[in-house]
């Protein structure tokens, strides 16, 4: 009994120096912490409203880009399709043979160009039988004019009756009827032989042939002998908002010349080619509330191609000698749009400013800036009204872009 009130006891005795010993090591932890915080405090008072452990005197590096003045075009974007100017089928006009084909794959060929040869003979035969009818119907006719000349004569005289001088008129208008029928049948069996020569009807590049020489071809075939696009000009159709269809209108009023339209890559990175705006079409598509535009292009070296998806840009309008800055140094915050300024004493101050259209990484400010302003374009999320900054210059070579247009916001 005795041994086992003392190894209680023991127990309770070590359990209260472990108590004691985890409430000492607590509390030193506490009092650690509590002096760290009071340190980072200090710090935080001196540093501001952004923190961030910049000191009271400590300069922040920038980048800075200077406010220029340019012109900004003002662009409407559409996404288009690239369509041929012209598209042929060519089919054949007649049933034959073929004997030849004269153009390769991809070629491009001008207007009259041969194409295909058709077995010419069974049309020529046609021809000279043609030309056999018309030649016995003519000596026939020769024959009937001189009777009805001489019958002439005689009724004159009282020889013969009225009814043969007009029996004698009614056989040689009916040879003379005869003969122009055959000179028909003549010209057309030519056109038939000519027709045998399948010709080039507009210049543009020829696609894959559909018929290889020595098939039987006939006019009723509805896939034909080839496919001829136009690439000389070449021809986008786009699409816009029927919101920006009034500026469109007005923008082609106050222009004695067609509107300019570049087209570019699908990634917007690659202009292809600048041309004009030709066509407004005359409706509003209801499903989709877009209006179709059409414009037209020279295409020199080829970089449109029919049913290619190209973004097209149409030139509304160009804003003179506006103000304007690299996109990134705008910052948004509850007050409206601002920028960073850094002045002559190296220190940073907050500007107002209202923005216009963009062109490329560029974008116009109406308000708040002057030009050779230098406005901050990295570092602004350690900055505040005051700050004291090391300004590293990043050119105006990122206000020289112009890979991408000025934008119109859709119902502007």
């Amino acid at each position: 009994m005795r041994k086992t009130v003392l190894i209680v006891g023991i127990i309770a005795i070590c359990c209260a120096v472990l108590f004691a010993f985890s409430r000492s090591r607590n509390s030193a932890q506490n009092n650690s912490a509590q002096n760290d915080s009071a340190q980072q405090g200090g710090t935080s008072g001196r540093g501001g409203r952004r923190g961030g452990g910049q000191g009271a005197g400590q300069t922040i590096p920038v980048a800075v880009a200077p406010a220029i003045r340019k012109d900004m075009p003002i662009y409407l974007n559409g996404l288009g399709t690239v369509e041929a100017f012209y598209t042929v089928v060519v089919k054949p006009r007649i049933d034959g043979q073929i004997t030849e084909v004269f153009f390769k794959e991809g070629q491009d060929v001008k207007k009259g160009d041969l194409l295909v040869q058709i077995d010419p003979r069974p049309y020529e035969v046609a021809v000279s039988e043609a030309e056999a009818q018309l030649f016995k119907d003519q000596a026939q006719l020769v024959i009937a004019k001189r009777n009805f000349e001489r019958f002439g004569d005689l009724f004159k005289q009282g020889v013969v009756s009225q009814q043969d001088y007009d029996t004698q008129q009614s056989n040689y208008g009916a040879l003379e009827g005869a003969v122009r029928a055959d000179q028909a049948a003549v010209d057309n069996a030519k056109l038939n032989v000519a027709y045998c020569r399948v010709t080039a009807p507009i210049p543009g590049r020829v696609g894959l042939r559909q018929v290889d020489p020595g098939n039987y071809v006939h006019s009723s075939d509805a896939n034909g002998l080839v496919v001829i696009t136009q690439l000389h000009p070449i021809a986008t159709t786009f699409t816009i908002p029927q919101d920006n269809l009034p500026q469109v209108m007005l923008a082609s009023r106050k222009r004695s010349k067609p509107l300019e339209v570049d087209v570019y890559s699908r990634d917007n990175q690659t202009k292809l080619a600048a041309g004009s705006l030709t066509t407004i079409n005359n409706l509003v598509d209801p499903t989709t509330g877009t209006v179709k535009l059409k414009a037209v292009f020279d295409n020199p070296e080829n970089l449109l191609w029919p049913n290619q998806f190209v973004n097209a840009r149409l030139l509304l309008d160009v804003q003179k000698n506006v103000i304007a800055i690299p996109a990134a140094a705008i910052q948004r915050g509850v007050q409206g749009t601002f920028v960073f300024v850094v002045g002559q004493d190296n220190t940073a101050q907050i500007r107002q400013v209202k923005i216009g259209v963009t062109d490329g990484n560029l974008i116009a400010v109406d308000s708040g800036l002057n030009q050779g302003d230098q406005v901050v374009t990295d570092g602004q999320d350690k900055l505040q009204a005051g700050s004291k900054v090391q300004a590293h210059p990043v050119g105006a070579g990122a206000a020289a872009s112009d890979q991408n247009k000025a934008q119109v916001p859709v119902g502007m």
